[in-house]
Parts: structure tokens; C-alpha cells; sequence
């Protein structure tokens, strides 16, 4: 039996309107929204790997600097999706030492998200393989 945590299952953020969150979330990450079960008022949506929930809020509290950073395999290949969609974003910062890049992005109420790219990453879409200590090579 191990007592490490296997993965994030969700996330929650706050939303003034559910509506648009669902569509921005589902043309900038192709997230799908879920028909909750019980019966909420939470927006459930996913990708199959990970899974967002917004809970809908009258007023939004300014969130920065907390953040969610999402990983993405083909960094030129999403900012032209961005720029596509017509999502603004920060200049992009690139660190050498790890030959990652990132840049940030907000959603409709301003929740901030970080866009990420590692070059040299093992596992699966660039996540990071466990090491001997659980952590992150």
C-alpha cells in the first residue's frame, strides 16, 4: 500500500458565467463538458486525463498569481491555436537549463493559466517520469 497520491483528478475554479466557460474551456483545451449526475450547479468538464470544475460564482475574487499550468506537446502549434482564437498571451520566457518554455494566458474571469512546454521530458506527453523518491526526474 502506498500512501503517494496517484495523479490530480480535478481542479476548481470560479465562474460568473458557466455558459462561457464551457465554450472558451472547450475551443482553447478541447475540454468536454460532463452532465453531472447529482444534481449541481458545478460545470464538470474534461479531457479524458485531467478534469476542471467551476463552481458558479455572482462575483469573481482576482485570483493572481495562483495559476494551473497545462502542458502542451507542440508549443508552436498551440500558440498558432491561440492566436487563432484570438486568446492573448504574455511573451514567452524559455529556460535554458531544462530546455522548457512557457507563457500565460487567462480565462474569461481572469483565471490565470500557465502554457508549458518541456523539450527534454521522459513519459508520456512530456509528463514527467517518477523517480526512486516519488518525484518528478
Amino acid at each position: 500500500m502506498s500512501n503517494r497520491p496517484a495523479y490530480i483528478h480535478h481542479v476548481n475554479f470560479p465562474t460568473t458565467d458557466p455558459e462561457r466557460t464551457k465554450e472558451w474551456y472547450s475551443k482553447v483545451f478541447g475540454l468536454k463538458a460532463i452532465t453531472p449526475k447529482s444534481n449541481t450547479r458545478i460545470v464538470l468538464m474534461t479531457r479524458g486525463n485531467f478534469d476542471l470544475h467551476f463552481t458558479p460564482v455572482d462575483e469573481m475574487d482576482r485570483m493572481s498569481p495562483y495559476h494551473f499550468a497545462v502542458e502542451v506537446e507542440d508549443w508552436d502549434g498551440f500558440l498558432a491555436h491561440l492566436g487563432e482564437l484570438g486568446v492573448r498571451r504574455t511573451r514567452t520566457i524559455e529556460r535554458p537549463e531544462n530546455n522548457s518554455k512557457f507563457c500565460y494566458i487567462h480565462d474569461p474571469d481572469h483565471t490565470m493559466i500557465e502554457i508549458v512546454h518541456h523539450g527534454r521530458r521522459p513519459g508520456p506527453g512530456g509528463a514527467p517520469s517518477p523517480g526512486p523518491s516519488g518525484k518528478g526526474a
